[in-house]
């Protein structure tokens, strides 16, 4: 489906039926409920409009069209009857109060700030989702035991800043590092209506919640190529970032025999293919990357005396990881001896897998089967908001497909019938992780 046909599939969604107060779906084995899909995907092809570019979706956090974005979703929650506030981090949050004052909260949302260049779906689609759960809920009078917290998360792409800064994560990161949109990140929370000599008041701490649940499109192709509807997320892979610098020997190209080179190309590329086998070489998902090549002085006819890459390689399992390491120190090791040059590795970023909840996994699972939509278990291979958010309470995603697994990019697109099935996903979830017992 291309996207100039967005519009006209999302008005041909019909609204589901409402259900009574009693019709609490997969919970007691009746009809499961159902969201306004058409009205969610009205939203979606509205929002499409703000920051669109010749180039892409151009909505980086702090920016003119941030804030204009930001003015859209704050009109929202407030049509569905919820009164949002913007806290010190600059997340936007709304309260649906339940029927126990003394039942945590059950937090749902996502964000809307997007990348340069980049789509309508990822993040929005989780953000408007959460809304729309809320407002269904209210019209179909059905009021959950816990309260039911809406949140739009500030800065995600930025480094999941707002979910950090909710946590005390704040020692990750630097208030005054430069944001995409060229403001700090200090000015920025300043600029959305945040306050950051105030970060201790919004600050949630483990326990606080009994779970956070988070709508997304996939981000990869597995349930677009399958043909499923669901994906049950087992968690947010870890990950490991290395810069690798190769130090060789500049010398002519035309005029140095080739078994007296120092080419830090060469060791470059062995060293890329290294890469890429030891990823391929262990069973799993683990996946492995070279994403960035500097080689210097660059020149056609100067064999290069040095090369900077960069190493991206994530999975679940923390052993895999510390293993994936251990190889590649041992094959930069060998290729070093082999080529004459040196190699030196620095770890410059790492983070932990968080694992989705068990229980909150088999919800998840339920939820699709009682509403007929094929579901596979998996991990997010991208980072979401819900790693932060993992730290303090159980937490669990919802992914729906991206069309031939694209994101980060102006093609991106999930049909109107996925955002909606993640919507009416994310409501029975709620409703159905509100009568867990504790």
């Amino acid at each position: 489906m291309k996207r100039r046909d967005f519009v006209s599939a999302a008005a041909a969604i019909a609204a589901a039926p409402l259900l009574s107060p009693k019709g609490v779906g997969a919970v007691r084995g009746r009809a499961p409920l159902k969201a306004n899909g058409a009205r969610l995907n009205g939203w979606l092809a509205q929002f499409d409009q703000i920051g669109r570019t010749a180039t892409g979706i151009n909505r980086v956090a702090y920016s003119d069209a941030d804030l204009a974005g930001r003015a859209f979703t704050l009109d929202l929650y407030r049509a569905a009857g919820l009164a949002p506030r913007i806290d010190a981090a600059g997340n936007i949050i709304a309260r649906l109060e339940g029927s126990d004052p003394a039942a945590l909260p059950i937090v749902i949302g996502s964000h809307i700030d997007s990348v340069t260049d980049g789509g309508n779906y990822d993040g929005p689609l989780g953000s408007f989702g959460a809304i729309e759960v809320a407002r269904s809920l209210q019209e179909q009078r059905v009021r959950l035991r816990h309260p039911l917290e809406v949140v739009v998360w500030s800065c995600e792409e930025g480094g999941l800043v707002g979910s950090k800064l909710a946590i005390e994560d704040a020692g990750s990161m630097s208030l005054d590092s430069i944001a995409r949109s060229g403001v700090t990140i200090r000015e920025g929370i300043a600029r959305v209506g945040g306050d950051v000599s105030r970060l201790e008041e919004s600050l949630r701490k483990r326990g606080s919640a009994k779970c956070y649940i988070e709508l997304h499109i996939e981000q990869g192709g597995l349930l677009d190529r399958a043909g499923l509807r669901v994906g049950v997320v087992q968690g947010i892979v870890g990950l490991r970032f290395l810069d690798v610098t190769i130090e060789g020997m500049g010398n002519h190209a035309g005029s140095t025999p080739m078994d007296q080179r120092q080419d830090a190309v060469l060791a470059a590329a062995k060293f890329t293919v290294a890469v890429n086998d030891a990823a391929r070489g262990m069973p799993g998902r683990q996946v492995a990357t070279v994403g960035r090549v500097v080689p210097s002085p660059n020149t056609r006819n100067v064999i290069a005396g040095r090369v900077d890459l960069t190493v991206d390689f994530r999975d679940l399992n923390p052993a895999t990881l510390d293993a994936l390491f251990v190889t590649l120190e041992r094959q930069a090791a060998e290729i070093a001896t082999a080529t004459n040059t040196r190699f030196s590795i620095r770890t410059t970023q790492r983070s932990e897998p968080a694992l989705a909840d068990a229980r909150m996994m088999d919800v998840i699972a339920s939820s699709a089967s009682a509403l007929g939509l094929s579901s596979q278990r998996m991990p997010s291979g991208a980072g979401h908001d819900a790693q932060s958010m993992a730290r303090i309470a159980p937490m669990a995603m919802i992914f729906v497909p991206s069309v031939g697994g694209i994101s980060h990019a102006p093609q991106e697109f999930t049909k109107p019938e996925d955002c909606a099935n993640g919507a009416d996903m994310l409501l029975n979830a709620v409703v159905a992780v509100d009568a867990l017992p504790s």
